[in-house]
C-alpha cells in the first residue's frame, strides 16, 4: 500500500494486502471500487502529465504523436478500452478519428465529461469492463489501451478476444502495461526498488483486501510469453513489442518509475498486435 492512495484505501477499509487467486467477478467489483475512490487523487497527482487533449502511452513519457503506434487514425472509428478521463480519446479526435471512450470506473468517466466540457471536445463515454465489451462486431478500426483495462481484469485471454471480436479486418490493438519484469522487483522507485524479491514466475495477483478479506484493489501480473499467448489465442498477430527507455532529462517519479530504475530496465512494455 501507498501513501499516495491513502485516501482510497481509507475509504474503502484497506487493512493489508493478500497473495491468492482472484476471479473475473471478484477482479471487477474491486478495481471499479478503486479506481471510483482514487479517481480525484489520481488526476489531481497525474492530470498535468497526462494533460486532457494528449496521448501519452506510458510514464516514461511516449507520445502517440511521435510513436504513431496506431498508424494514420483519420476518418477511423477508435475504441479507447480503460480510457479513465480520456485525454487519448481526445487527442484521437483532434487526429480526425471518431473515437469511443469505455471504462469501468464511474469516478474516472465522471473526469472524463468534465475533460471533455472543458475542451469542448466531445468524445463518447462508455461504462463498461474489458473482458465483456458492450459493442457490436466489427465496430471499430482500431482499438488502444495506455494503462488501462488490461492488468487488471482477471482472463487477459478475454480481453483480447472481446477486442478482436469489435475489430474489423486489418484494424490494430495496441496496449501498454507495466513490463511484467517489473513484477519481480518491490513496488519502490527508490534503491529498495532494484533488488530482486518476487519470482517472474509466479502469476498470483497482487490483492489488497480490508480487514474481513474482502478484495479492495487487484492487479494480475502476466509473463511477456503470457501476453504473445493470449494475443496469438485472441486470434491476433503480434508485430512489436516496445520497451521504451527512460529519456534523458526526465525527472518525474510516478510510482514505481523514477530515473534511478529507468536507466537500469524497463517500466513498459507496449504491444502492437493486428486482426488478420
Amino acid at each position: 500500500m501507498s501513501d499516495q492512495h491513502a485516501s482510497a484505501e481509507l475509504t474503502l477499509g484497506t487493512t493489508g494486502i493478500a497473495k491468492r487467486a482472484s476471479d473475473a467477478a471478484e477482479s471487477r467489483v474491486a478495481n471499479r471500487l478503486w479506481w471510483d475512490a482514487d479517481a480525484d487523487d489520481y488526476h489531481a497527482e497525474h492530470g498535468d502529465f497526462l494533460g486532457a487533449l494528449d496521448f501519452v502511452w506510458c510514464p516514461e513519457g511516449v507520445r502517440e504523436e511521435d510513436a504513431r503506434l496506431l498508424g494514420d487514425v483519420a476518418g477511423l472509428d477508435v475504441l479507447e478500452v480503460g480510457c479513465g478521463s480520456a485525454p487519448c480519446a481526445r487527442w484521437l479526435h483532434g487526429q480526425g478519428a471518431r473515437p469511443v471512450g469505455l471504462d469501468l470506473s464511474a469516478g474516472m468517466l465522471r473526469h472524463g465529461r468534465e475533460a471533455n466540457a472543458a475542451t469542448g471536445v466531445d468524445v463518447p463515454l462508455v461504462q463498461g469492463s474489458a473482458d465483456e465489451l458492450p459493442f457490436a462486431a466489427g465496430s471499430f478500426d482500431a482499438a488502444c489501451s495506455a494503462f488501462g483495462a488490461v492488468p487488471f481484469v482477471s482472463d487477459v485471454g478475454a480481453v483480447f478476444r472481446e477486442v478482436a471480436r469489435v475489430l474489423r479486418p486489418g484494424a490494430p490493438w495496441v496496449f501498454a502495461v507495466n513490463h511484467p519484469m517489473r513484477w519481480i522487483f518491490p513496488d519502490d522507485p527508490g534503491p529498495a526498488g532494484l533488488t530482486v524479491t518476487h519470482p517472474y514466475f509466479d502469476r498470483t495477483p497482487y490483492v489488497e483486501v480490508d480487514d474481513t478479506g474482502r478484495a479492495t484493489y487487484v492487479e494480475h501480473h502476466r509473463t511477456l510469453g503470457d501476453y504473445v499467448r493470449a494475443l496469438v489465442g485472441a486470434g491476433l498477430t503480434v508485430e512489436d513489442v516496445v520497451e521504451p527507455e527512460w529519456p534523458a532529462g526526465h525527472t518525474r517519479t510516478w510510482g514505481q518509475w523514477s530515473p534511478l530504475r529507468g536507466r537500469l530496465f524497463p517500466g513498459t512494455a507496449i504491444f502492437r498486435a493486428r486482426k488478420p
